[in-house]
């Protein structure tokens, strides 16, 4: 009678059926038996692991004394009221499977190992395999199938809003979600690669389940923690606890940072011109910055005397930036920025002085100043007033450098040396700075 397969490679005989169960190595005791016995077992493995949506294989393994064959076996699961439901009824004239929500799923190996195929989280039942023995009277034994799915990796939010550091209330810092897992998920949350745990008054996760009509869970966790200025450069991930084949695996979630708003410490002033010296002519803006977030609102002024002139309608008020143009000797002076935090509504300040570099006053003395004749001498002398150091040069109406020196004397005129001639007064420490006179110098005839 029965069914037989392959020989178990055991000392004392007997037989076997099934290979190794999906996902699931065969476990010492779901092997055949080890030593010799004088009566009917069966050895099942405790627990088959299986995917959401995958085949469950359940093998059933028994050992009869002296080769006898099996009269019949049965297979069932255990309901929700613990009471056995049977699945196929197995005897040498047939297979009978009976009427039950698994059948369509069902099938039976030629091993006679039970697969349940397009697995569901309901699914997660035990099965149990009965195997009747004629004399040797009847065994059982049972297979819990555990049932998974792996969650996708946690997406995170973080907060899309600045958290201040003095906010009286614990801040929302960022939302993660875990979607589509079996069986229940934990959700953890670090900080710069650190775990952190819930403290009062400091560090709140919350935590929200939702069950899905596939059976499968979506946990989503909120953290919420007060934050440092030092935050700013601080990163932000989740990540998802949970077991598979007796071993707990993790995912996680990107990291994040978050926009955190703290008052400025310190303020900063500096000039930026497009020559450096600053000379008259040139465009120069003032920069403030800020090290708060967000930036305060500036303000400009200009020192006059004893009072402050009101500069911020011509700069913008949130960038910071004061743009002076074309500047001139008046442009000189100290300017301050203020800024002024509309959080707390503290106020700031800071100075800088502004030298813009100028030559003026240039003007060209001719000696002696009468009419000059033909055999004359005449002395040009050349002045001007710079707050630095100046050169000077003479040139002719062509163009070309006749003296070096505030001084050109002419001697012995004639007509040919009637010229125009030019004074080029030069800053040699300000790039660019200069200025040019033109004299006319006349000779008469005797």
């Amino acid at each position: 009678l029965g069914h037989k397969t392959r020989l178990c490679p055991t000392a004392f005989g007997g037989w076997r059926w099934g290979q190794a169960v999906l996902r699931q190595p065969i476990l010492p005791h779901s092997s055949c038996p080890t030593a010799a016995a004088s009566k009917l077992e069966i050895s099942m493995p405790p627990v088959v692991e299986v995917e959401i949506g995958g085949t469950a294989r359940i093998e059933c393994n028994f050992y009869i004394p002296e080769n006898a064959s099996y009269t019949y076996i049965d297979w069932f699961y255990l309901d929700r009221s613990n009471k056995q439901v049977r699945l196929y009824h197995v005897t040498a004239s047939g297979v009978l499977e009976d009427d039950s929500e698994f059948k369509k799923r069902l099938s039976l190996g030629e091993d006679k190992a039970l697969s349940l195929s397009m697995v569901t989280v309901q699914d997660a039942r035990t099965f149990v395999c009965q195997v009747g023995a004629g004399s040797y009277g009847m065994g059982e034994n049972s297979t819990e199938l555990s049932v998974y799915k792996v969650p996708k990796t946690p997406e995170i939010e973080p907060n899309s809003g600045g958290i201040p550091v003095q906010s009286s209330e614990i801040p929302q810092i960022a939302r993660c979600v875990s979607k589509n897992s079996f069986p229940l998920p934990n959700i953890t949350w670090h900080k710069n690669g650190e775990q952190l745990h819930p403290q009062e008054n400091q560090v709140t996760i919350q935590s929200t389940l939702t069950r899905e009509s596939s059976g499968l869970y979506t946990v989503s966790s909120t953290l919420y923690a007060p934050v440092t200025r030092e935050d700013r450069h601080s990163r932000y991930h989740c990540t998802v606890h949970y077991w598979l084949r007796g071993r707990r695996r993790t995912l996680e979630s990107r990291g994040v940072k978050v926009n955190v708003f703290y008052p400025a410490e310190h303020l900063k002033l500096q000039v930026v011109s497009s020559s450096a010296p600053v000379k008259e002519g040139d465009n120069v803006t003032l920069v403030c910055e800020s090290d708060g977030n967000p930036q305060p609102v500036f303000s400009f002024f200009k020192k006059n005397l004893n009072d402050w002139q009101d500069l911020s309608s011509l700069a913008d008020p949130e960038s910071g930036v004061l743009n002076l143009r074309d500047v001139k000797k008046s442009s000189s002076g100290t300017y301050r920025c203020q800024s002024l935090d509309l959080d707390d509504m503290t106020q700031k300040e800071e100075d800088v002085d502004l030298v813009v570099n100028y030559i003026e006053g240039v003007h060209v003395k001719m000696e002696p100043p009468s009419t000059l004749r033909e055999g004359d001498s005449v002395t040009l002398s050349c002045d001007a007033h710079s707050p630095v150091a100046l050169n000077y040069q003479w040139r002719d109406e062509k163009g070309t450098k006749v003296a070096e020196g505030n001084q050109l004397i002419l001697s012995n005129l004639t007509f040919e040396t009637a010229n125009t001639f030019s004074c080029k007064v030069m800053a040699p420490s300000v790039p660019g700075l200069e200025q040019s006179k033109q004299v006319s110098v006349a000779v008469e005839g005797k």
